[in-house]
């Protein structure tokens, strides 16, 4: 039990972590900061990965 409890913090942590990123490519892309935008991108595909990970276990 406290293992799932552990995973669910770690899942809200990636949304959080999702949601921060979002936010930081549509800045870098309004800025016309395109590569960064793309970084960003990655970054998120990446956590979102994990999150999904992190679902199959519970």
């Amino acid at each position: 039990m406290a293992n799932k409890k552990r995973i669910k913090k770690g899942i809200d942590s990636l949304e959080i972590q999702i949601k921060f990123h979002e936010e930081k490519k549509r800045i870098a892309e309004e800025e016309g900061e395109i590569e960064l935008g793309d970084y960003y991108g990655k970054e998120i595909n990446s956590l979102k990965k994990a999150k999904e990970r992190r679902e199959r276990k519970i």
